[in-house]
């Protein structure tokens, strides 16, 4: 790359606007000027990832006509959530104390929406800070250009849902992350392997970049930075699990002897569910067909702030035989509906009839799926199942400060709701127990005997 910025007479700027790249950000430069549209960009901790990455947007946005690549469109940047977009970009700085949206000139800034986190250029390009915990926000749009920061941690569908509209305007895609193990982030890196043609690929340690001493890292390590997240965030090592997760090392082991795998439907056989309802929080649905010591997880399915009938209606769509539909305890609530019915009532209208499994407290539930997913094959040709194995792996335990250690109760967040369905299957296919609401609901006392009956195991 030359590193003298560009210049436009036309707005009397020059892009990079106050930033020099560094020498080993360079061949990413270089990269978008070869024409490359796919980028897999795995930097250790503190390399420069976003800083880089803003700089490059901002000069394609601004400088589009003046280079092979860029111009006016829409650009998107995706973080995990929308929050850490506005605290890393919006709000954030670098050590040097330059806003990173001081790297986007005045001069190039027609209007600017603080609360949406968005920015119209004068030559009519989009810049916006998405989070992917809420990526319908895009829905029917056309960018040219998208950032998936911190891709290790983000929702997979995201990009499921991007790929094909870049791949048809020829837009580009940058993935820069630091690596949480083997989950999806692992398997895009693999692709850019296997795609040299196609994909720009670099992994950037601290042994070649010398951006962070060994010193520092040392002293991490005193700190109490364990080994195994010392690898990771300064050597980019994909061998390391999640910190605290409660399936981790089942889902690894589940790739290693390659249970994520293409797995055909059975139409012989029929579908099963297990679910965890939720009305402002997501509702989660896994689709399995069982087998003689085995089970295929072929679909997955989440949505929050819907009733019963927008389930029955995917169910629908999806057009499997279903088999058995397992749920938890609270489908008996009436907090699920608008109808002023138990779900298990509403849901029977619409040929949905559960099989409530027994209860089990926030420290047991977990252990029933964990002892599951060694019996588990994972359909890796569905993207939903591949945002399933991303939930499991991110589903983890409550970390006490104040003790210093994991509690034995799981976490709340967007990935324990797809954590606790995976609970509920496991107790459904380990009890031999389970009892049918539709023939018992009707004794509300015994419905709560049954439960608290199986309170514990």
């Amino acid at each position: 790359m030359n590193t003298t910025p560009i210049y436009d007479p036309e707005k009397d700027i020059k892009l990079p606007y106050k930033y020099t790249p560094r020498w080993y950000q360079i061949p990413f430069f270089k990269a978008l000027e070869m024409g490359y549209k796919r980028f897999d960009l795995v930097w250790h901790r503190r390399a420069g990832k976003d800083i880089s990455i803003v700089n490059a947007t901002s000069t394609a946005m601004g400088m589009g006509k003046l280079l092979k690549y860029g111009g006016i469109g829409t650009y998107y940047y995706f973080f995990p959530t929308f929050a850490q977009g506005k605290k890393v970009i919006w709000d954030g700085m670098t050590k040097e104390g330059i806003r990173f949206l001081d790297f986007i000139p005045e001069k190039l800034r027609y209007k600017t929406w603080n609360d949406e986190m968005k920015i119209r250029l004068t030559n009519g390009s989009l810049f916006q800070i998405i989070g992917t915990d809420n990526f319908d926000a895009i829905m029917g749009t056309n960018p040219i250009w998208c950032v998936f920061s911190e891709y290790a941690l983000q929702n997979p569908k995201a990009w499921e849902y991007i790929r094909p509209i870049l791949t048809e305007n020829n837009g580009i895609a940058i993935f820069p992350y630091t690596p949480r193990g083997r989950n999806h982030a692992y398997n895009l890196h693999i692709t850019a392997e296997d795609n040299p043609e196609r994909w720009f690929s670099e992994v950037l340690n601290i042994d070649y970049t010398k951006a962070i001493t060994k010193e520092a890292v040392e002293q991490e390590r005193k700190d109490g930075m364990s080994e195994e997240l010392a690898q990771q965030e300064f050597y980019c090592s994909f061998m390391r699990g999640i910190e605290g997760s409660i399936y981790g090392k089942q889902i690894y082991k589940a790739r290693e002897e390659g249970r994520i795998k293409s797995i055909p439907l059975d139409d012989a056989t029929p579908v099963h569910t297990a679910w965890d309802i939720g009305v402002t929080d997501f509702t989660s649905i896994i689709f399995f067909q069982q087998f003689p010591g085995e089970y295929h997880i072929i679909d997955f399915y989440e949505n929050q702030g819907e009733g019963v009938q927008h389930y029955a209606k995917v169910l629908q769509d999806k057009g499997y035989t279903y088999g058995n539909y397992y749920g938890p305890h609270d489908l008996k609530s009436k907090s699920w509906t608008n109808e002023g019915l138990p779900t298990i009532q509403v849901a029977k209208q619409y040929n949905i009839h559960f099989q409530i499994v027994p209860r089990m407290s926030k420290a047991d539930l977990p252990e029933a799926g964990r002892n599951l997913i060694s019996k588990c094959y994972f359909n890796k040709d569905k993207p939903e199942v591949l945002v399933l194995v991303n939930h499991l792996e991110n589903f983890t335990k409550v970390y006490s400060r104040a003790m210093g250690c994991y509690m034995n109760t799981y976490k709340h967040d967007e990935h324990s709701h797809a954590g606790t369905a995976w609970g509920y299957f496991g107790v459904s296919q380990k009890s031999q127990e389970i009892y049918n609401p539709n023939r018992m609901f009707e004794e509300e006392d015994n419905i709560q005997k049954h439960c608290s009956k199986y309170s514990g195991l």
